[in-house]
């Protein structure tokens, strides 16, 4: 996982390829407690996250936020109180593309330092 997080975005175009279902599960068992599903025919990656109440919960998604604008890569975010839920999928492609697993690799770092503080 490591390899993910320590990489970034990179530009998508309508013409990227989505990957395919080797790489799909090949990078899919770096994430733990990730769900992979199927919404309007484009495979997604989603994982509820939980919190002590609704200020962590929003703090969290701020900094869900912030990463996915400092990569430019933006996921679907539902926060309620106690946890926050994220989905990540490529728009551009209608699928999956690395980057879904990079910023999900990112998103479970930010979990992680903010179950540490």
């Amino acid at each position: 996982m490591n390899k993910l997080i320590n990489a970034h975005c990179e530009k998508v175009t309508s013409e990227t390829p989505r990957l395919n279902d080797e790489e799909v599960n090949q990078l899919f068992t770096d994430l733990v407690g990730w769900n992979m599903y199927n919404k309007d025919s484009e495979l997604r990656l989603e994982k509820i996250f939980t919190f002590k109440d609704f200020a962590q919960a929003a703090g969290f998604t701020n900094q869900v936020a912030r990463i996915a604008g400092e990569e430019d890569h933006h996921p679907a975010i539902l926060t309620e109180w106690g946890k926050v839920t994220v989905t990540w999928w490529t728009h551009k492609i209608k699928g999956l593309h690395q980057n879904d697993f990079i910023m999900a690799a990112k998103t479970d770092q930010l979990y992680g330092e903010n179950a540490n503080s």
